[in-house]
């Protein structure tokens, strides 16, 4: 038996309220899909790599983790990279990323 509704066929405009919630619907679940197609991918590098993969993840969802807890934290890092500048910062990473690397060095 097949339905007819011949009054309901058609859906009523939304209203501009209402199209700007459905717009911050439908970005929020691109990103989500965005992520979890990250995630799909980087997973797959991890078992493609080896044993490289856990350490980097666990290293990411530490520092997720971190932002989650701490976002006045992150927030004022973020503000004094801003205030900083991004030569600055380039001159810092330059400086701080080999001694990161030496010391997940040592941890293995």
């Amino acid at each position: 038996m097949a339905h007819s509704h011949s009054a309901d066929t058609t859906t009523p405009e939304p209203t501009a309220a209402q199209q700007k919630v459905l717009d911050r619907i439908a970005t929020q679940r691109e990103r989500l899909r965005a992520r979890r197609a990250a995630r799909a991918q980087a997973l797959a590098l991890a078992q493609h790599d080896g044993g490289a993969g856990p350490i980097d993840e666990s290293l990411a969802l530490r520092a997720a983790a971190f932002a989650r807890e701490h976002p006045l934290a992150v927030a004022a890092m973020a503000g004094v990279g801003v205030v900083a500048g991004p030569r600055r910062l380039i001159r810092w990473a330059g400086v701080l990323l080999p001694m990161l690397m030496r010391l997940r060095r040592q941890v293995r």
